[in-house]
């Protein structure tokens, strides 16, 4: 199956692609800003069998926010209408808005370019769905663009404390359920427009959690409380903000006549589960990333490589960690990056596992995604 995303180097193109990757037999083409001619469109869109038009405009003077999502929406139309030729009516998955009802800029123009789709649709003979989404967070959201979240995980990584102003409930949809929404609304050819719900949260909690779990988790990297899927997401963000500035935690040895001990994991509430495996010199182990596991390497006896890659970063961006039982340390993989840990020794590596959930034979998020 053949999916076209447009907007697809944005905040929830990126998290469409990394879900879509791991769904057998969809090829997909991403369209971001550089492919977005006529020609280029119009060769992309050719022979889809879903489009899903996430390019928008939402930081622009009040015109162009609002007249330049129906121009986006209309220039994709004729772009399928050009590529219709003798061949099937592609569905059509707009990520809409839930200010489509307000009458703002950003809500006219999300409505009228959902309306236009729509009616393409129908006049073509297809279906087109306008998704109209809640405010969205997750990892690797830009600060001061994408969300608040995104500034305030940014802020607290850094130390600072973030300012909340006009504070207030507001609902927050983690990016991939938003992402899984818009898969199951194009399995179903849904026509229509479809509300997604989402849990309202206080702007002020939200700066509170995420200054919480710093300062339980970045000191020595223990594991903060998280009792509900919203924190873990919400934990989850604010690790791909810190792993810029601390992607490896140290841990103190203690050491005495009778040996040497070390702390691996401390959980301050919640499930977890814990394992230890033994690799054979020159084997790789890995090469797997999660949608919301968090998951903890540290290896306990001989010398480990352990290698990451943000999900379509070039080869050239993986980031490498040389590890051993001599220096104890941990790191956390973050979310949506691929990763592998290898045996360099000349005997076997011994390294425990961590992980925040029990293992789930029908639900284990764990998908196989080369480093290098």
């Amino acid at each position: 199956m053949k999916a076209v995303v447009t907007g697809a180097d944005g905040f929830l193109g990126w998290h469409l692609r990394a879900l879509l990757s791991t769904l057998p037999g969809w090829d997909v083409v991403g369209v971001g800003r550089s492919r977005w001619s006529p020609g280029d469109l119009t060769r992309a869109v050719t022979g889809a069998d879903v489009v899903f038009h996430l390019a928008g405009i939402n930081r622009a003077t009040e015109y162009d926010v609002e007249h330049g999502n129906v121009a986006l929406a209309e220039q994709l139309t004729d772009a399928l209408t050009e590529a219709l030729t003798g061949r099937s009516v592609p569905v059509v998955v707009f990520a809409g808005s839930t200010q489509a009802d307000l009458d703002v800029p950003y809500g006219r123009g999300k409505r009228v370019a959902g309306e236009h789709l729509a009616q393409w649709a129908v006049s073509a003979g297809g279906a087109a769905a306008d998704v109209r989404l809640p405010g969205l967070f997750g990892e690797h959201g830009r600060p001061a663009y994408n969300s608040f979240v995104a500034t305030f995980a940014d802020q607290v990584a850094r130390g600072q404390t973030p300012q909340v102003t006009g504070d207030r409930d507001v609902p927050l949809l983690h990016v991939h359920a938003a992402a899984r929404v818009l898969v199951q609304v194009a399995q179903a050819r849904y026509s229509g427009v479809v509300e997604v719900g989402a849990e309202p949260v206080r702007i002020s909690e939200v700066a509170r959690l995420l200054q919480e779990y710093h300062a339980t988790y970045s000191p020595h990297g223990d594991i903060p409380a998280l009792h509900t899927p919203l924190e873990v997401a919400l934990f989850n963000t604010y690790r791909a903000a810190l792993w810029a500035h601390r992607p490896v935690i140290a841990l103190t040895p203690r050491s005495d006549q009778r040996g040497t001990l070390v702390e691996s994991v401390r959980v301050h509430g919640g499930p977890g589960q814990s394992f230890v495996s033994s690799t054979h010199p020159g084997y790789v182990r890995g090469e797997h990333f999660h949608f919301r596991k968090i998951e903890r390497f540290q290896v306990i006896q001989g010398r480990g490589r352990i290698r990451l890659r943000k999900l379509f970063d070039p080869i050239s961006a993986v980031q490498t960690y040389d590890v051993s039982g001599e220096s104890p340390c941990a790191i956390d993989m973050p979310t949506l990056w691929t990763h592998s840990i290898e045996n360099i020794g000349d005997g076997d590596l011994t390294t425990l596992f961590w992980t925040n959930e029990l293992f789930d034979p029908d639900d284990p998020d764990t998908h196989p995604h080369p480093v290098h």
